[in-house]
């Protein structure tokens, strides 16, 4: 079962991918530090500021909604049993 973060980690991968983008130049582009978004990228994490994601996807160009409505997001397993 992939976790929210794991997903957001997912989806930032697959954008920087395609969009042929390093961590180093997404933090550039987002005014963040490059240990800011490798500690984001880091399994090793648990979680993942939402302050961090907008920054990210404002460094991108690109709205919290676009950035959320992925495919990715949609398979999470309810986490309330």
């Amino acid at each position: 079962m992939m976790t929210v973060k794991e997903a957001v980690v997912a989806r930032f991968e697959e954008i920087l991918r395609s969009r042929n983008i390093s961590a180093n130049e997404l933090a550039n582009r987002a005014g963040v530090t490059p240990s800011s978004v490798y500690s984001m990228l880091d399994a090793r994490r648990k979680e993942v500021s939402v302050n961090l994601v907008k920054k990210l996807c404002d460094g991108l160009d690109m709205s919290l909604g676009s950035f959320f409505c992925a495919k990715v997001f949609d398979e999470l397993e309810q986490e309330i049993q």
